[in-house]
């Protein structure tokens, strides 16, 4: 982003193009004018996920409403790092979809393990998050979240072509670094248990898998919230787009 670049982003729905005029969210209209004291004419940058970022300027049609003019592109789309995280839900769910989005993960699963505390999610909760924390570190994609899902019904439907690493806790996984190592994938996705761990029924399943793949997080007992954001820093200092060329990009329609 240039240094001229607004400081305030946000997301918007609306397909952004020069001289389009995207309405604000009831939400963003009492953003900006109440909490940020924005004026007419003051520029914001704004993204949808497919076409980039664009500068706009606010106007006001009425005391509470808030429409956007856009005028010329900041910066192109880029693509995502083919990155899913699946996790058992926590109490911490939050901490973990804003930090998993900020690593880059292009999409989020529940998956209900046997051992599962939650069972209630509130998503439309999640996605403000997802939103929330793109806005703040300048991606220009929101991740997808998915539908929760039991853990036999997950395991059925995973893609046979994508790698997918799940932290045994039991220390019969490999070292994350030698796993990652041994295998560059752009495309893979890691399942996190819940705090009381996987069940040994869920363990015998994964093995069985022939795309899953045991790791290691090394010998101290992590929080579930903690090794699932371990294990997304691990793959992208190896093998994402914190390298100096970025790893595998994602089409965030192919997710299922």
């Amino acid at each position: 982003m240039s240094a001229a670049a607004p400081k305030i982003r946000l997301f918007v729905d609306g397909a952004l193009s020069p001289g389009a005029s995207v309405a604000a969210t009831d939400a963003q209209a009492h953003y900006l004018l109440h909490v940020m004291r924005r004026a007419p004419s003051d520029p914001v940058a704004l993204f949808n996920g497919r076409d980039g970022e664009w500068r706009a300027v606010v106007q006001t049609p009425s005391k509470r409403h808030v429409v956007f003019e856009v005028q010329d592109q900041l910066r192109a789309q880029s693509g995502t790092p083919d990155l899913w995280l699946a996790f058992a839900p926590v109490k911490r769910i939050d901490v973990v979809v804003e930090k998993a989005t900020e690593l880059g993960v292009s999409a989020l699963l529940p998956v209900m393990t046997r051992h599962t505390d939650v069972s209630r999610i509130n998503f439309d909760r999640l996605r403000a998050t997802t939103i929330e924390a793109a806005e703040q570190c300048e991606r220009l994609s929101v991740p997808v979240i998915q539908p929760a899902q039991n853990f036999d019904p997950f395991l059925a439907q995973w893609p046979q072509a994508r790698r997918l690493f799940y932290l045994d806790e039991t220390g019969g996984g490999a070292p994350i670094a030698t796993a990652l190592q041994d295998e560059v994938t752009n495309s893979c996705g890691f399942l996190v248990g819940p705090e009381g761990g996987f069940a040994q029924s869920e363990l015998d399943a994964l093995a069985l898998l022939p795309s899953a793949r045991g790791i290691s997080l090394g010998p101290r007992i992590l929080r579930a919230e903690t090794a699932a954001l371990a294990a997304l820093a691990c793959w992208q200092a190896l093998s994402g787009d914190w390298r100096a060329g970025l790893g595998g990009l994602a089409n965030q329609s192919l997710i299922p």
